[in-house]
């Protein structure tokens, strides 16, 4: 008996790191996962990790017309969404006087914009008594030079967890916060590299170890998804839920 037996889930940004294990560990506790990512190798590769239960659908969560077919495929193929996990986010190193608009442009498209129409187009298929999960970041809890924009965009994530949880209540379905901290991903070594040296001997969550002296790993924050996805957290709404390490606690 698995945890997720019979339930319908949706995972955003699957294709690698975060995304990718939050899919297979809810395939490996019995759900039926719907995957999406831009890349369609990556994607299809995904898929394949996953298994039998994982369904790929390539897309853009940025793009309303690509979130408009992912819904109507999962609406013809299973009818409901009992777990949707808005984890498609990106982000790029921009200390304020070199922000540019392209880069404000594709990480506030991605994760505010994203996550709130893939919320809010999901809703018709939710059942009451579903769970919402959305992924932000340390990153908005800390000053981290660099990571205004992609910090900005995580904070207001954490805020709609709040609103949205007040909005669902009467149809019991479940909306919180995950916030990893650094986490070992190729989207996160990517954005770590990106950093100056200077920068990256600085106090600055992509650089300093957490106070286990590590990263955290893909799976620690897919078994804390799996927790607000299941039965064990039914009164659990509106929170925001920490795998950081301890980096914002200690």
């Amino acid at each position: 008996m698995g945890q997720l037996d019979d339930k319908i889930a949706l995972v955003t940004g699957a294709s690698t790191g975060i995304g990718l294990a939050i899919a297979r560990r809810f395939a490996d506790e019995g759900a039926t996962v719907y995957l999406t990512g831009r890349r369609e190798a990556e994607l299809d590769a995904a898929v394949r990790r996953v298994g039998d239960r994982g369904i790929g659908i390539r897309g853009d969560v940025s793009r309303l017309d690509d979130l408009d077919r992912l819904f109507a495929e999962i609406e013809e193929r299973s009818g409901r969404l009992d777990v949707v996990v808005a984890n498609a986010g990106v982000g790029d190193y921009g200390p304020l006087g070199e922000i540019t608009e392209e880069q404000y442009e594709r990480t506030t498209s991605v994760n505010l914009k994203g996550t709130v129409f893939t919320v809010q187009k999901a809703l018709p298929l939710l059942p009451d008594g579903a769970s919402v999960i959305l992924l932000s970041s340390s990153a908005a809890l800390r000053a981290v030079p660099g990571l205004g924009v992609y910090a900005a965009t995580k904070a207001a994530i954490r805020s709609l967890a709040r609103t949205w949880a007040a909005e669902l209540a009467g149809r019991r379905i479940r909306d919180n916060a995950l916030t990893p901290g650094p986490v070992g991903t190729p989207g996160g070594d990517e954005l770590r590299a990106a950093f100056p040296r200077d920068d990256r001997s600085a106090a600055a969550e992509p650089a300093a170890p957490t106070p286990l002296g590590r990263l955290g790993r893909p799976d620690e924050v897919a078994a804390t998804a799996l927790y607000l996805a299941g039965d064990q957290s039914s009164c659990t709404t509106g929170a925001e839920l920490l795998v950081d390490g301890g980096a914002t606690q200690l």
